[in-house]
């Protein structure tokens, strides 16, 4: 593979996504891919502290692969290049890989896993654990459930086995 110089810290999110830009087309080309992506900008929402600014948005016959088990390998592929092009830290969510609008689904899929789980929790007053998942799942749940007075969230575990649990809000 080519060497392309990253950007240095506290270059503009701009610079840092030619840098992915490039190390994906190497990627793509090198792990004998059949994908193609375009980049595009996302329009301002309502809650836009953790909305990304740009998508990388996968398409292609090879599509199937990066939505296996649940998208590791898009996860995978979003984590090592973001780490690859040096993108700092508090901006690792402004630049978010999807295919297929998986994540825009997988977003709408674990908000309604939450209220279901906090109507369960409210009726039964027992706590309910959810399966494991990434950062960035379990934060979802913990910003849908963040105005329901009669729940509250807490993250339980390590590493991969890491999960959120829904327990009744204390009197």
């Amino acid at each position: 593979m080519g060497t392309q110089p990253s950007p240095s810290p506290g270059q503009s999110l701009e610079s840092h996504l030619t840098a992915a830009e490039d190390l994906l087309r190497q990627v793509i080309k090198h792990g004998g891919f059949d994908l193609s992506f375009a980049v595009r900008k996302e329009s301002p929402g309502q809650d836009t502290t953790d909305a990304p600014v740009y998508i990388v948005d996968f398409s292609g016959p090879d599509q199937d692969f990066l939505l296996e088990k649940n998208a590791a390998l898009l996860d995978a592929l979003e984590s090592v290049v973001l780490k690859a092009i040096r993108l700092e830290e508090d901006q690792f969510g402004k630049i978010s890989f999807d295919c297929r609008d998986w994540r825009r689904l997988r977003v709408e899929e674990l908000k309604l896993m939450a209220k279901v789980a906090a109507e369960r929790v409210i009726e039964t007053g027992d706590p309910f654990s959810l399966n494991p998942m990434s950062a960035r799942e379990r934060r979802i749940i913990h910003l849908a459930l963040k105005d329901q007075p009669k729940v509250q969230t807490q993250s339980d575990g390590f590493g991969s086995g890491r999960k959120v649990v829904i327990v009744p809000a204390a009197k």
